[in-house]
């Protein structure tokens, strides 16, 4: 069976996020949504993504195809169902399709061709940006529970202070000393050779994934995700981080998604609360306008590559698209569009050779290459996004 996980209506509304990678390949929890459907179907799944992206996510049809939408969070219960499908049937969630089985090389639309079966709508559906920090606790403690079990965990020195030590799990090679691990109302997950150094302090649920580094004295809080080779430091509280970014010195983060290849300054701040308790107004790239939402709690919402200097302050709900470099005093809009270069002060386009230097040098402290396609598809976001750029 061919399957292929494709960009559904959520695309637009998961921006920036999804500029440089399909819905499938983002991270909630502890894996990427792949990894989790991979795991509840037993198969390797491939992708229905956006043109410019096919380089690097290609697409293989086959006589008949399964699209699954990956914005839903699976179960076994529900990948089951995935694999009872018949050619033209298709499983629906409000009306929405979640599966089909077609001899079509195109992702399905509900049509009178199609024989749909509604599905339980208590699915965990991640339809826009901030549901990757909403649902991130929930999903984490899912994921906690599938890849922990039936193993045992790597031991943990006695040099730390443990609450509720049967919610913690450390993959081998990883190293703790010294640290306070406060489990009781959450999973905590160390991956393989990730560290928590001396002073930290962790309350779950809580997952730090391969090679992720937590610096001394740090405070962690419930709802945090620190993806594969991220530095963090200082206070995180319901905080996601895709990958390979540092947030290596003190400042807040709250209620805030931050992309793969990001750099926050030492001592940056971003408010996830405003002044006077009420409903926040966040940057809908579908819409092109600021939209009216129910969120109270809703922080930095920082795209890939992007980077910010020491002592940078963002307001509440600030949405930063790929690419920006932002420096100086005092708040910057809320919406900072890709390839930024500047601040509170004023912005100007920033130059896409000069982007693409910076991206080679943190990318090469990795000892990983800015590839020509990786360039490509950033070039393609350049050319996508500069109708929202004023020099």
């Amino acid at each position: 069976m061919n399957i292929l996980l494709f960009d559904g209506p959520e695309r637009d509304q998961l921006l920036p996020f999804t500029f440089i990678r399909p819905v499938a390949h983002l991270r909630i929890g502890i894996d990427q949504l792949q990894d989790k459907w991979e795991a509840f179907l037993g198969v390797k799944c491939g992708h229905y993504t956006q043109d410019y992206l096919q380089p690097k996510f290609p697409t293989e049809t086959a006589k008949e195809n399964l699209f699954i939408n990956p914005a839903y969070i699976p179960t076994q219960a529900l990948a089951d169902k995935v694999k009872t499908l018949t050619l033209n049937d298709a499983l629906t969630v409000d009306g929405n399709i979640l599966a089909c089985l077609t001899e079509s090389a195109l992702p399905p639309e509900v049509n009178s061709s199609i024989n749909c079966i509604e599905v339980e709508s208590s699915l965990i559906h991640i339809k826009t940006a901030a549901d990757l920090f909403l649902n991130n606790a929930a999903v984490l403690a899912l994921d906690f529970k599938r890849l922990t079990k039936g193993r045992k965990s790597a031991p943990i020195s006695s040099s730390n202070q443990l609450i509720a030590p049967e919610n913690i799990f450390l993959e081998e090679g990883a190293k703790v000393e010294c640290a306070i691990l406060n489990a009781a109302e959450g999973p905590i997950y160390i991956g393989k050779n990730a560290e928590v150094m001396e002073g930290s302090m962790l309350r779950g649920s809580i997952a730090l994934c391969e090679q992720a580094v937590v610096k001394m004295g740090a405070k962690i809080y419930s709802g945090t995700t620190l993806g594969p080779y991220t530095k963090a430091a200082g206070e995180l509280n319901n905080v996601l981080i895709l990958g390979y970014s540092n947030k290596g010195h003190d400042g807040f983060l709250g209620n805030a998604v931050i992309g793969e290849w990001c750099n926050i300054g030492a001592a940056s701040d971003a408010s996830n609360l405003k002044n006077n308790y009420g409903k926040l107004r966040v940057w809908n790239y579908q819409t092109e306008n600021f939209a009216k939402t129910d969120l109270q709690f809703c922080g930095l919402l920082m795209g890939d590559y992007s980077r910010c200097s020491i002592h940078s302050i963002f307001n509440t709900a600030t949405v930063v698209g790929v690419c920006a470099n932002l420096f100086g005093t005092g708040f910057p809009r809320t919406f900072l569009p890709s390839f930024s270069y500047g601040g509170a002060q004023g912005l100007k386009t920033y130059a896409f050779e000069k982007a693409m230097e910076s991206n080679a040098a943190m990318m090469q402290r990795r000892k990983i290459a800015l590839t020509q396609i990786d360039r490509d598809i950033l070039e393609n976001i350049y050319d996508l996004t500069a109708k929202w750029r004023k020099d």
